[in-house]
């Protein structure tokens, strides 16, 4: 399936592109570089806010030009330490508006930025730091300097480490250390003596230079530093335009972790073409309270996210009064009719868009007031897989949520719905200026301009990783419907094999599983063996209630887990998930993994993905225990 032609020249929202069909340059508002859009879009928009961050509790406003200016600072300061075209600068931070401002900065001068989790351990950073030749390491706090500290003699080659906040290291005379004033200082005054520079800097580049490093989550192995052009971001900006308008009114809310491609792509470089707010969340815990702050135009998380609030629902709707649960369920049955209508394409009845209007008013425009998306056009899920049955939920209660699919590979982006086309169970067409196809053993590939350039130092993993005719495998199964829908069964890689000779794919499965709002995540197994087995996580704050609400004994989540209350409980949810597919597959027995997993934890990426392989082997004694 080929993408559509367009155009030459395309204006969205008052932003031009040039055709995505192979035309070279790509231009984004006449600019071929992110660097030059950068340049191009704070010049036009000057005192316009362009970043929000919350100071002792108070949102503080940051215009476009203050943006230009510290990323200026930034570039020219780092030259002058020692930085050149194409050397690599890693940031260890929470989000942040520097990390945005260093971003751009370090691109400005020829660099190649790379983000590191806040959650890796000290030996994790020494492998990033090495792999990709950092020249200079940004560190958020003295918590993060620290892990320098523990591992600076085995990175000889780090000029500096960057410091963004001083507090407890007003003290700190370290020969590789350096205070962000200090940076901003120097910035200056290689401003004052050689005025234009950065400008100059900017001019330089080129399309194909490296922009960015984004290194894999690792769900096997040792992270791949992905490496993605100027020309890779443009087109997943261009792609996103088209398909995920944003408007220049719009106010965003940053709150994924910036290594990961998608927060990067949906607050650092699509905001460069829309012209829209981005708000950064004091943290990753507060996001739901930032949530309700900002009141977003657009949001777009990961589906544990999604899952998380469906299941503060279920709590207050739980703790709500007979007469509250009772409306909150003919609402939700009002708007589950009316979005039925909507998934499949049909207008509306007026008799049924009457009764929507009715429950809107009395109940779910007030829920959505009170989760923060009272104001939402549009929610986006993508990086794993979610429940079709939470897509419709979201639906029946006013909140358009579409799925999309990309990869960092991919720039972030490759197939989407859209609110105005939008196919549940699917994660949507292919996206402009990017072509799909199935191979013969079904696996998705993809080929256009948002294809990255290959893994950083490893020319083997990047052979692996196209066919000999130049498509991405994206190691992913799935089939494309007569309107272009595209649909994913399952990884190619978690296939399992039954001891009857059954193929079976996990996928639909564990997120079955986990629309139940007591499981949090959940892995089958079964692989050469006779029969399902899975390993599930409980969702702690709901089976919590659950055991307080009947007096439950327990002191700590492993006590929890091993309450035989607590057991039957998620017995009872995989049994009814049973119901929904056939006897070869479902599940026999299953064990709850009794630990409390954070992303600090191995077992988790740092975007709450379960890694599977590594599950099986620390808990092999529960998997051994299923079969013995």
């Amino acid at each position: 399936m080929d993408a559509t032609p367009l155009p030459p020249q395309t204006t969205i929202n008052g932003v031009r592109f040039n055709a995505t069909t192979g035309q070279r340059p790509l231009r984004v508002d006449g600019c071929i570089t992110i660097s030059e859009l950068f340049q191009h879009r704070c010049a036009e928009l000057g005192d316009r806010t362009a970043h929000r961050e919350k100071d002792l509790g108070i949102w503080k406003s940051y215009s476009w030009a203050d943006y230009w200016q510290h990323a200026k600072w930034i570039g020219l300061a780092l030259r002058n330490l020692g930085l050149e075209r194409g050397d690599v600068v890693s940031i260890l931070s929470e989000d942040r508006k520097e990390w945005a401002w260093f971003d751009m900065g370090i691109q400005g001068v020829g660099g190649i930025a790379s983000g590191v989790y806040t959650t890796d351990s000290a030996s994790q950073l020494q492998y990033l730091i090495n792999d990709s030749g950092s020249k200079f390491l940004i560190v958020e706090d003295e918590e993060h300097l620290d892990k320098f500290l523990e591992i600076e003699t085995e990175v000889p080659d780090l000029i500096k480490v960057i410091i963004l906040e001083d507090e407890g290291l007003h003290d700190l005379k370290h020969p590789r250390g350096m205070m962000i004033d200090d940076l901003y200082a120097l910035g200056q005054k290689v401003e004052a003596t050689d005025p234009g520079r950065f400008e100059a800097e900017i001019a330089l580049g080129k399309p194909q230079d490296t922009a960015l490093l984004v290194y894999t989550s690792g769900t096997t192995g040792q992270p791949k530093g992905a490496m993605l052009s100027h020309e890779n971001i443009l087109a997943a900006i261009e792609s996103g335009a088209r398909a995920l308008p944003v408007l220049a009114s719009d106010e965003q809310l940053c709150f994924l972790p910036l290594c990961h491609i998608l927060e990067r792509d949906v607050s650092v470089y699509f905001p460069l073409a829309a012209r829209c707010t981005v708000n950064f969340a004091e943290s990753p815990e507060t996001v739901f309270s930032n949530l309700q702050e900002v009141s977003p135009s657009t949001f777009t998380a990961v589906p544990r996210v999604w899952e998380k609030i469906y299941a503060h629902v279920q709590i207050l709707t739980q703790e709500a009064t007979p007469l509250g649960r009772a409306a909150f369920a003919m609402a939700l049955k009002a708007g589950a009719r009316r979005a039925d209508y909507i998934a499949a394409g049909k207008p509306v009845p007026a008799s049924i868009t009457a009764q929507f209007w009715i429950w809107d008013q009395l109940v779910l425009k007030n829920l959505r007031r009170m989760l923060g998306m009272d104001k939402l056009r549009r929610g986006g899920t993508g990086a794993a897989p979610i429940s079709t049955d939470l897509l419709k939920w979201y639906w029946a209660i006013g909140v358009p949520l579409v799925e999309g699919f990309g990869m960092t590979e991919t720039s972030g982006l490759a197939t989407l719905n859209t609110v105005e086309s939008n196919r549940i169970g699917t994660i949507g067409k292919v996206v402009e200026g990017c072509d799909i196809r199935i191979s013969d053993d079904g696996e998705i590939q993809l080929k256009g301009m948002n294809i990255f350039q290959g893994y950083w130092r490893n020319n083997v993993k990047t052979a692996e990783t196209f066919t000999a005719d130049g498509w991405l495998r994206t190691g992913d199964m799935g089939h494309i419907d007569k309107d272009g829908y595209v649909t994913i069964t399952g990884r190619m890689k978690d296939i399992i094999i039954t001891a009857g000779g059954k193929n079976i794919t996990p996928a639909e499965i564990e997120s079955r599983l986990k629309f139940s709002h007591y499981i949090s995540d959940a892995i089958l197994i079964g692989d050469r063996r006779k029969y399902l087995t899975a390993l599930i996580m409980i969702d702690q704050e709901n089976v919590e209630k659950f055991a307080q609400d009947r007096k439950i004994p327990f002191s700590n989540f492993a006590s929890l887990c091993a309450a035989p209350e607590i057991r039957d409980l998620i017995g009872a949810e995989v049994t009814a998930v049973n119901g929904e597919f056939a006897r070869v597959e479902q599940i026999k027995d299953f064990r709850l993994i009794d630990v409390l997993l954070t992303a600090e934890d191995d077992e988790l990426t740092a975007t709450m993905k379960l890694k599977r392989g590594l599950v099986e082997k620390k808990h092999g004694h529960l998997i051994e225990d299923m079969y013995s």
